[in-house]
């Protein structure tokens, strides 16, 4: 196995997910503005520190994704914070897009944009100790949308970023976000969610990236926000894998679920059935606000409270890790953690 592939298998590590910090800089804002917290840079870094100063945190987490912001700070005994996370057993990622941008001859969709300049990023990045990058395209599901020339720019930006990734010596984690935004069911989103991924796929193949150097983060296939329909999890999972089965080859390094702004407990209980019905490819998470929105709650800002804030993320973690081993109940709410 290539050096990258190795990398790839343990962020795919069985019983461990990925957790995503990567919030923009405005993002971050409001979210901190909400919990009470004053916003900027120092009340953005003092959040990120507490999640991955978290203890035990590497029990459930092989990998942290950060914001360049971040990933140039210090904690606050003076070590940045790639060397924070390596000496926790972390794995340092980045996100090295520059966000989506409206797409030209396709009013209303959207393509990724930052690959200007990203061979001597990926460069850096590299050397400050980054091990993995993330790359997010958007797809939104509307009247004649996604247009195929939306699918095909955003998969062809994904491939050329995979690429640079594995010739820089970093896992690519390719994000072809299919949204919830809309009144689409279940059974549009799994034919939405099929078709970003086998576009995305073919130009992977096409620009000749190694498949086993490449975590796919994935959306699970849910009704619209707006939708009436109820999808039990059972069904979210069977969509789900539907969507992925046809298309995924078996050479992919793994498939993280994301939330896409599903709660803490909802995607946690899909993600355990999505793992109750098996894959081909090892299957774990990668999310943000679903596990770091009851840590934001707890700390609120508060210096005393960092504690608690931990304790709020290793709850989570921990319903999530059993998830993917098969043990999660409801039950396992409240307070449950690692031991």
């Amino acid at each position: 196995m290539t050096a990258t592939a190795l990398v790839a298998a343990d962020l795919v590590l069985a019983g461990q997910g990925i957790l995503a910090a990567d919030e923009s800089g405005a993002a971050m804002d409001a979210r901190l503005r909400l919990a009470g917290v004053a916003p900027g840079s120092e009340g953005r870094r003092a959040y990120r520190e507490m999640l991955v100063t978290t203890p035990g945190l590497s029990l459930g987490i092989s990998g942290v994704i950060l914001g360049d912001e971040t990933f140039r700070a210090r904690v606050s005994d003076g070590r940045s914070f790639p060397e924070a996370l390596a000496d926790r057993g972390l794995l340092p990622g980045i996100t090295v897009d520059t966000g989506a941008r409206p797409l030209a001859g396709a009013p209303g969709e959207t393509v990724t944009e930052g690959l200007d300049g990203l061979r001597a990023r990926l460069a850096v990045y590299f050397a400050l100790g980054a091990r993995f990058a993330t790359w997010r395209a958007v797809l939104r599901i509307g009247d004649g949308r996604p247009s195929w020339r939306a699918l095909h720019a955003n998969a062809y930006a994904l491939a050329r970023y995979a690429r640079l990734c594995q010739e820089a010596g970093l896992v690519a984690v390719v994000e072809p976000e299919v949204l919830t935004e809309g009144t689409h069911g279940s059974a549009r989103g799994r034919e939405v969610t099929s078709a970003v991924l086998m576009v995305t796929v073919t130009e992977l193949m096409d620009m000749g990236v190694a498949l086993d150097g490449v975590v796919l983060k994935a959306n699970m296939v849910v009704p619209g926000a707006d939708s009436p329909e109820l999808a039990s999890p059972e069904i979210v999972a069977q969509q789900t894998l539907a969507a992925l089965w046809c298309v995924v080859p078996e050479e992919l390094a793994g498939v993280a679920f994301l939330a896409g702004g599903q709660s803490p407990a909802r995607s946690t209980a899909n993600l355990a059935a999505v793992r109750r019905l098996g894959a081909p490819w090892p299957v774990t998470f990668s999310f943000g606000r679903a596990l770091t929105d009851p840590a934001l709650a707890a700390w609120h800002g508060d210096p005393a409270c960092v504690a608690a804030g931990q304790r709020a993320l290793a709850n989570r973690v921990a319903c999530n890790v059993a998830a993917l081993q098969g043990s999660y109940t409801p039950m396992l709410e409240p307070s449950y953690v690692l031991a």
